[in-house]
């Protein structure tokens, strides 16, 4: 079971734009489901016409992954290279990332329970969005958790092709780089990954030419956030 992406609503204010805070919609899907839509080669089928993201989207599985913008202690930013036999996009860069899990809060199925408190059910899911985002970073580089700081919440990024979505986060970390080598040495989830890379976190270079559209799409995201950082 993975949490399917149904679109998202801003609250707060309107004419000025100024926004408290951000809902996602989300329900469920499996990974029997992502293959036939959003891997699927005729993906762009099953599009609906719409200007409307969530309608346009309605009957594909488009599970939420979620990706980090780790920034180590002297500012660079921690790209991983992809496994030569993942099954998507081996050999790419990507920032680390996965899934929000929904057994994690106990959901393993549709809720269709009248009792069922749902304040509770979506405070533990939107817990689980950020600890989800904290416990990648852990399996996928190795460092310690209490290295990390609480992620920010920086935004949705969509593919263009196969429109599969994924959230992503800003997180600093207290370590420098050489010793986030030696904890990536040991991570859990290190398999998945060749090699660590910390790179400058201007794109002087074009790394991000290199990655998978949701993921330019996560710097991008985080670019914005710099602008906003700085101008305030």
């Amino acid at each position: 079971m993975k949490f399917r992406y149904g679109g998202h609503s801003l609250q707060g204010e309107d004419n000025g734009k100024k926004y408290s805070k951000i809902s996602l919609n989300v329900g469920l899907t499996d990974y029997r489901t992502f293959v036939g839509t959003n891997l699927n080669p005729s993906w762009a089928n099953f599009l609906f016409p719409s200007d409307d993201n969530a309608e346009r989207c309605q009957h594909m599985a488009s599970p939420l992954g979620n990706g980090a913008i780790v920034e180590t202690s002297d500012d660079m930013i921690l790209v991983l290279q992809r496994s030569e036999n993942v099954g998507e996009f081996p050999g790419y860069f990507v920032f680390p990332g996965g899934h929000p899990e929904p057994n994690e809060v106990g959901i393993l199925s549709h809720q269709c329970d009248t009792d069922v408190d749902s304040g509770m059910i979506n405070k533990k899911i939107s817990d689980e969005m950020f600890d989800s985002i904290i416990r990648e970073v852990v399996e996928e580089i190795g460092v310690p958790a209490e290295s990390l700081s609480d992620p920010i919440f920086i935004g949705i990024s969509q593919r263009e092709v196969n429109v599969r979505p994924a959230a992503f986060f800003y997180i600093k970390c207290n370590l420098s780089p050489e010793a986030i080598h030696h904890f990536y040495s040991d991570a859990q989830d290190g398999y998945e990954s060749t090699k660590l890379l910390a790179l400058p976190k201007i794109n002087a270079y074009g790394w991000t030419s290199r990655m998978p559209g949701c993921h330019q799409g996560g710097y991008a995201l985080y670019e914005a956030m710099l602008t906003v950082k700085y101008d305030v």
